[in-house]
């Protein structure tokens, strides 16, 4: 057992900060999951995040809006869920930094790659923010991106579920939770935990996909730190 990965990044959806709501902020939610992930910062465990935007907007589904438009209105969304994350990692006393892939100084920094390292460097965690900062791309991709860049060890997929399904848990009583799967049957079988183009990429730059449920207290710990093995690995 033991700690497997020295820099990480953690995939978490608007949806998660939503809570038990299917819109906007809990913050009791929030101040659980940055509680979490304080305590693995603490241990030295690197940690970059990219958080979703459907609490508040989701691009792909605004039927009414332009596409292209309602991907830049989801791109605004997740900032504000990078800075409320912000605000409750702070006030757990760890040193935090938003990097926006859209510019706006007065709140958050412009994603630099080669800055974002040494943030980590110094114990920094850094909340990777607008997508991609274009549209049509996902932030599964865009968590698949900043991985890559970066440098990270694994890809962390934060959901309410603890791993992967043949079919979803939710609706399919007879749902089979898949341990291991490599990237290409991921793709096949069109699971709908991250798009092809995510895996695709993290299967180019060989990072490993761990999804494992985020709300349930102490897992990221027991995944980080203990080196259990919680939740579903996606790799070669």
């Amino acid at each position: 057992m033991g700690r497997k990965f020295n820099r990480i990044l953690l995939k978490l959806s608007g949806e998660i900060l939503a809570g038990n709501s299917h819109f906007g902020l809990d913050y009791d939610t929030i101040k659980d999951i940055c509680s979490q992930i304080a305590d693995v910062a603490k241990e030295g465990i690197e940690i970059s995040m990219v958080v979703g935007g459907g609490n508040i907007i989701r691009g792909a589904q605004t039927v009414r809006i332009e596409r292209a438009q309602a991907d830049y209105m989801g791109m605004l969304g997740t900032v504000i869920n990078a800075l409320a994350l912000q605000d409750a990692l702070e006030r757990l006393g760890q040193p935090t930094r938003v990097q926006s892939a859209i510019e706006m100084k007065q709140v958050a920094e412009t994603v630099i790659r080669r800055r974002a390292i040494r943030h980590l460097e110094k114990g920094r965690i850094v909340i990777f923010a607008a997508g991609t900062g274009s549209p049509y791309f996902s932030t599964d991709t865009t968590a698949a991106l900043r991985a890559s860049e970066i440098g990270a060890d694994c890809v962390l997929k934060a959901t309410k579920v603890d791993g992967i399904y043949d079919k979803d848990p939710e609706k399919f009583q007879d749902a089979v939770r898949l341990p291991k799967i490599t990237y290409m049957d991921a793709i096949k079988m069109q699971l709908k935990v991250m798009d092809a183009a995510a895996f695709s990429l993290c299967q180019e730059n060989s990072i490993p996909i761990i999804v494992f449920d985020a709300l349930k207290e102490g897992n990221l710990r027991r995944l980080l730190i203990d080196g259990e093995n919680i939740g579903s690995i996606v790799c070669d």
